[in-house]
């Protein structure tokens, strides 16, 4: 398995980057989320969204074929003084290939300039809060409703100054 990461470019790209979305959400979100939701998410959507929102977005590519993506930016939307990891996700079939790991380290090192850094998770999700938290991420209290999705998110914060065993760090 040869995969590389890289800056979401071609059309071709963001085609591949919308799939994985609209998979991504149709495989691990029923019972977490609004099935009304997921019902209207179909890859049509999913495209648009991803034309209409092609920056701040890495990919990870196994030849030609888009099996990940991560977004982030430099200012969450909720605390200014963090970056912010959007989106990742990762193909079911790819998982636990380390695929995610080298997409939120690519984020997070492009974020490098930021003390700290935070994301959204849907409440209820396991596995993705413990992906995070294996890599430095912790739940820092708070919550909210996506009144949108019909469902409770929490935030986690990756802390670089309290982040001293080098969890979510380039490792591996």
């Amino acid at each position: 398995m040869d995969i590389t990461i890289k800056q979401m470019e071609t059309e071709e790209e963001i085609r591949g980057k919308a799939y994985v979305y609209w998979r991504c959400w149709h495989d691990t979100y029923p019972g977490l989320v609004s099935q009304e939701y997921l019902d209207k998410l179909t890859p049509e959507v999913c495209e648009k969204l991803a034309f209409d929102w092609p920056d701040g977005i890495l990919i990870a590519k196994e030849g030609d074929r888009v099996v990940g993506f991560v977004g982030y930016g430099e200012q969450s939307r909720e605390l200014p003084d963090c970056g912010e990891i959007f989106a990742l996700y990762v193909l079911k079939e790819e998982r636990r290939k380390g695929i995610g790991r080298r997409l939120l380290n690519a984020a997070l090192e492009r974020l490098d300039g930021r003390e700290r850094v935070c994301l959204w998770v849907v409440k209820g999700n396991v596995p993705a809060i413990r992906f995070y938290q294996k890599h430095g991420f912790q739940p820092d209290g708070a919550e909210k409703l996506a009144a949108s999705v019909g469902a409770f998110g929490i935030q986690m914060i990756f802390d670089r100054s309290a982040d001293l065993s080098g969890a979510g760090r380039l490792s591996g």
